[in-house]
């Protein structure tokens, strides 16, 4: 795996102060977004962010994808960690595929029955790229913030250990409460 990777630069945000460090993982371009006090904290809080162009940027109220990663923004600004921004859009289909997935929800599709008839498998994610941020940054032990059970496996997959798992509670909406519910009904997520 040929990772290329930014020098370490300073954040300030609306959310608070951070370092960020940026890794090129072939096309894919992901971010470490650190807290000040990151590098003295043996067990760090840790979000891995999946990419939500619509909800992170956008503000969709067809995901929680943005109320999550404020959520995870004001808690690691607080109390130190590490979010690592995952860039792969729409599980990894692209944004391209992501909207066309959209119109078959619109259609009454689930977001995997979607991804499915596109073509894809219900989660095209690959986390490769997570082993060499947690190396680079010399990540052993966290506090997991995330509802993924698929996080908590790949995590613990790594050697890393898990000391707690923090959940990413967010507000359920008349948009994403469809959503939602597939996730923890068909894809385990521990709402």
């Amino acid at each position: 795996m040929n990772i290329q990777q930014s020098n370490i630069a300073n954040l300030p945000t609306k959310h608070g102060k951070f370092k960020i460090k940026a890794y090129k993982d072939n096309n894919q371009e992901h971010l470490a977004i650190m807290s000040t006090d990151f590098e003295n904290l043996e067990a760090p809080y840790v979000r891995i962010h999946s990419e939500c162009l619509t909800g992170d940027t956008l503000g969709s109220l067809k995901c929680d994808c943005q109320n999550q990663l404020e959520l995870a923004l004001k808690f690691i600004s607080k109390e130190g960690g590490l979010i690592i921004y995952h860039r792969q859009e729409g599980r990894n289909i692209g944004l391209l595929n992501k909207v066309n997935a959209y119109a078959l929800q619109d259609a009454g599709r689930n977001t995997i029955e979607a991804n499915l008839e596109l073509g894809f498998k219900e989660d095209e994610r690959d986390y490769k790229v997570i082993k060499h941020i947690f190396e680079d940054l010399s990540v052993k032990k966290v506090k997991l913030i995330t509802n993924n059970p698929e996080k908590i496996n790949y995590v613990e997959s790594l050697g890393v250990q898990i000391i707690e798992r923090i959940p990413a509670i967010t507000r359920v909406n008349k948009y994403n409460k469809h959503y939602l519910d597939t996730k923890k009904d068909k894809m385990g997520h521990l709402l």
